[in-house]
């Protein structure tokens, strides 16, 4: 309802207000809690009339139900996502590195590796 709160609770809160703040003051808090809520309402309608001002008659074109957050279940984009069937995709692009040459050695060493042990004096 309003601010998550139900009919029971606001009943409670007004009984804790009259309690808290005694019947002296209770309509006086009321009234001014009213002016406020006025007040609050006026700057709203302001606020509304200088965007349309701003914005002009585009805003009344603009297709606000595409523009609505509920329309985005992501249990349906999910669902639609999976039973749609996958589009063919273009190759990849290879990597900016440059991979080596694998070209064969055109000279190689022909001779085995000998294994020098420490100490030797060959």
């Amino acid at each position: 309802m309003f601010f998550g709160l139900d009919v029971e609770k606001l009943v409670v809160l007004g009984l804790l207000a009259a309690v808290i703040l005694g019947p002296e003051k209770l309509p006086g808090i009321a009234r001014s809690a009213a002016h406020f809520l006025a007040r609050a309402r006026g700057w709203a309608q302001e606020a509304k009339a200088r965007v349309k001002e701003e914005i002009g008659d585009d805003a009344t074109e603009l297709e606000w139900r595409a523009l609505d957050p509920r329309q985005y279940d992501p249990r349906r984009i999910i669902r639609q996502a999976l039973l749609e069937e996958p589009a063919v995709s273009e190759p990849t692009v290879r990597s900016a590195v440059r991979q080596p040459d694998l070209k064969p050695d055109p000279k190689p060493d022909l001779e085995p590796a000998r294994d020098r042990v420490e100490g030797d004096a060959s």
